[in-house]
């Protein structure tokens, strides 16, 4: 990573820690829709335990607890995550739900083979190069055991915003201050190498397009 993506990387991450400090609940509480989609994903393959990268303040992490799973949240900002550990303790999830501090730009912190299912909701989307996300998403599936599940879901590049935000450079775009990436079906079929591709869905979710993607790890012949 150059020195202008490693600058930007930290920028996003002060910007955001902001923030999470001057809004609570900066998403809602509402879980995401993706999250109700692998609640459901992940119940019917029998997974108890998840995996959620970029976890924010946890609605997502909270919802997927109150459905029974054992949670297990990272995001890079302390501030949300001291957020998710404090809502956990309110609504007595705190034996379903821990958190740590991590950023997904370095090596996941699981041994190989050993998570049955990881869940990002719009994390892929955030300021990494295509380097960063194919390293990412080459981060869980060393991660996953065979037949593990990886639900993610990302704005389209159908979205009205697509064309509308100030573009940077490596395909990224910035709207007040946050910088991001406008997924096409091109660049989900390209992170899906080496993965069954389970699923891939349009959907609209408040103004946002976004793509529904669920990849499982296959398992190897014999």
């Amino acid at each position: 990573m150059n020195t202008g993506h490693v600058e930007l990387g930290r920028a996003q991450q002060e910007r955001w820690q902001t923030a999470y400090e001057q809004h609570p609940h900066l998403h809602g509480t509402e879980p995401s829709a993706a999250a109700r989609w692998a609640a459901e994903v992940f119940g019917a393959a029998g997974i108890d335990d998840v995996l959620e990268l970029g976890a924010g303040q946890g609605r997502d992490a909270l919802f997927l607890a109150q459905q029974g799973f054992s949670v297990h949240a990272t995001d890079f900002s302390a501030s949300a995550l001291d957020q998710l550990r404090l809502e956990a303790q309110r609504e007595r999830l705190d034996d379903r739900v821990t958190a740590a501090l991590h950023d997904v730009r370095d090596p996941l912190p699981p041994a190989d083979a050993t998570v049955d299912a990881v869940f990002a909701n719009v994390l892929l989307n955030m300021a990494f190069t295509r380097a960063e996300l194919r390293s990412l998403v080459g981060e869980v599936h060393r991660v996953l055991s065979p037949g593990g599940l990886f639900v993610y879901a990302v704005w389209s590049a159908d979205d009205p915003c697509a064309g509308r935000w100030p573009q940077l450079e490596g395909g990224l775009a910035v709207h007040d201050g946050f910088a991001g990436r406008f997924f096409d079906e091109a660049l989900i079929h390209e992170l899906a190498e080496r993965w069954r591709l389970d699923d891939t869905t349009t959907y609209a979710e408040g103004p946002r397009r976004l793509w529904r993607v669920t990849l499982a790890k296959p398992v190897p012949a014999g």
